[in-house]
C-alpha cells in the first residue's frame, strides 16, 4: 500500500521524466510481470537482479563462474531499458534475460509463476516489500550481493526504518562490500549473523589493457593525434564538461564520455569546435588536425575505448555533486586516474586507491591533469599503485560464488531426483533390452 501510494503521490514527477527522456517507449507487459515462462528442467535455477548497466556489467565474471561450476539456470533480470539491452547483449542466448516488475503484488506474482526462481541475488541495493515478501510465502531465499548502502541512501531508510525493517529482515543474507556496508545493513534489520563482508566484486570486473579491443580505430575515426597528450573524461555530468573544457591544458586534446546518451545533443553544443563520434561512424581514419583539440564520445558502449586512448583520465559526476563513478575502469588499464571530491557512492574503493597512492582527488582536475602530463615519473609511479590496489582486493567473485552454492535449498534434492530419473531410465533400458 505505502508502494502505490508513494508511486500516485510522485507520478507527476516520473512522468514528465519518462516522457522527457524517452523512456516510456519501454516493454509495458513485462513491467506488470507477463514474461516467457521458464523452460521445464530440474536443474535449480538462480535469477540476479540487476538495476542498470553498471549492476549488469559488474556481474559479468559471476555469471561465467556460476556458468562454470554448476548446474543452474541463471536468469538476469534488469530494471532499465539500458539495463536490459545491456544483459541481453553480455548473457543471451546462453543465459535468459527479462525485466524486472514494478513492485505491485499481482505483477510481482506473474513474475515469480513465470521464472521459479528457486534463488534471488539482488545487486548492491534493489529490495522491494512487496517482492521480498512474496519471496519469503515461496520460501524462496533472497540475498543482497555485491551489497552497499551509501550514507544518502541509509539516512533516508533511517528516516523510515519502522517500515523498511521487514523488508531487510526478510532477507536471507547480505553479503557487503565493507564492513561500513554490513554496520548499516544489520542497524536497518538484518540480522547480524546474516551479514556477510566479501568485499566488491567490481575489483573482479577491472578490464585488462589486452580486453580492450578497437580502441585505436576509435581514435583514428575521431582524428585524434596520438603525438599531443590525450585526456579522457568519463561518466562527466551536468556542469562537469565546462568545467573541463575550461581548464584544460591548451596543449592536451580533451575526449569527453557524457554518462547519459539524452545529454549528448547539449554537450555538444558546448563549443563548435567539438569532433563528435556519431559524425564518423564507419571507423574511416580522419586526418588529425592541430586546431582541433574537444572529441565527444555521443555513442554507447565505446568508454572503455576511450579510456585506453588516454594519458590522463577523469572520472565524472565527481565534481558537482552527483556522488561518482566507476574509478577503477581507468586504472586497471593502467591508466594514471584522477577524481573529484565528490565520489560518495564509490566512498571505499576511492580510499583504498587513495590510502595506496594509486589515484588523486581533487576539485581542480585541469591542473591535476596537467601536473600528471608534466610529471611522467609521478604518473607511472600513480599508475602501477593503482594496479598493485586492485590485486590486492580481487577474490570476491568467488566468495560469491560459495555463498550463493550455500543458499541454494534445492540444489541436492534436485540433483538426486535427476539422479533417481536416469537411474530409472537407465534400469527400464535394461529391461526392455532383455
Amino acid at each position: 500500500m505505502a508502494f502505490v501510494t508513494g508511486a500516485l503521490v510522485s507520478s507527476p514527477v516520473w512522468t514528465y521524466q519518462m516522457l522527457r527522456t524517452g523512456k516510456w517507449r519501454t516493454d509495458w507487459p513485462a513491467r506488470f510481470g507477463r514474461c516467457h515462462r521458464a523452460p521445464c528442467n530440474r536443474r535449480p535455477t538462480i535469477q540476479i537482479h540487476a538495476v542498470s548497466v553498471g549492476e549488469v556489467n559488474a556481474i559479468q565474471r559471476l555469471v561465467r563462474e556460476l556458468e562454470r561450476q554448476t548446474n543452474w539456470n541463471v536468469v538476469v533480470s534488469a530494471t532499465t531499458n539500458t539495463g536490459v539491452a545491456r544483459a541481453r547483449e553480455l548473457f543471451e542466448p546462453a543465459h535468459r534475460v527479462v525485466r524486472y516488475p514494478f513492485d505491485l503484488s499481482p505483477a510481482v506474482g506473474r513474475f515469480l509463476d513465470a521464472v521459479h526462481p528457486d534463488l534471488v541475488a539482488l545487486v548492491e541495493l534493489e529490495i522491494w516489500p512487496n517482492f521480498i515478501e512474496a519471496c519469503r510465502r515461496r520460501r524462496i531465499p533472497v540475498s543482497v550481493i555485491n551489497g552497499r548502502l551509501s550514507s544518502r541512501s541509509f539516512s533516508r531508510y533511517r528516516l523510515v526504518r519502522p517500515l523498511v525493517r521487514p523488508m531487510f529482515s526478510g532477507l536471507t543474507t547480505a553479503a557487503v562490500q565493507s564492513d561500513r556496508y554490513g554496520q548499516r545493513f544489520a542497524e536497518l534489520g538484518v540480522p547480524a549473523d546474516r551479514v556477510r563482508c566479501v568485499d566488491s566484486m567490481k575489483w573482479d570486473m577491472a578490464p585488462q589493457a589486452g580486453e580492450v579491443v578497437d580502441a585505436a580505430t576509435l581514435g583514428r575515426a575521431l582524428g585524434i593525434d596520438t603525438d599531443r597528450p590525450v585526456i579522457v573524461a568519463g561518466s562527466t555530468g551536468p556542469g562537469e564538461e565546462r568545467l573541463l573544457i575550461d581548464s584544460c591544458p591548451r596543449d592536451a586534446q580533451l575526449v569527453l564520455v557524457p554518462r547519459k546518451p539524452e545529454r549528448f545533443e547539449q554537450v555538444a553544443r558546448l563549443d563548435s569546435g567539438i569532433v563528435r563520434r556519431r559524425d564518423h561512424p564507419d571507423g574511416t581514419a580522419r586526418t588529425p588536425d592541430p586546431r582541433t583539440r574537444l572529441f565527444l564520445i555521443d555513442t554507447m558502449g565505446e568508454l572503455l575505448k576511450a579510456y585506453a586512448l588516454a594519458d590522463v583520465a577523469i572520472v565524472g559526476r565527481s565534481f558537482v555533486g552527483l556522488f561518482g563513478s566507476n574509478v577503477l575502469e581507468p586504472i586497471a588499464l593502467g591508466k594514471p586516474t584522477i577524481v573529484g571530491p565528490h565520489h560518495e557512492d564509490f566512498a571505499d574503493t576511492v580510499e583504498a586507491l587513495r590510502d595506496g597512492d594509486g589515484i588523486v582527488v581533487t576539485d581542480r582536475p585541469g591542473a591535476a591533469a596537467d601536473q600528471l602530463l608534466r610529471d611522467r615519473p609521478r604518473s607511472d609511479a600513480l599508475s602501477a599503485a593503482g594496479l598493485e590496489v586492485i590485486r590486492a582486493h580481487q577474490g570476491a567473485t568467488q566468495r560469491h560464488v560459495e555463498l550463493l552454492k550455500e543458499l541454494m535449498p534445492v540444489e541436492l534434492e534436485k540433483s538426486k531426483r535427476t539422479r533417481e530419473q536416469e537411474s530409472m531410465k537407465s534400469e527400464r533400458s535394461r529391461m526392455e533390452a532383455r
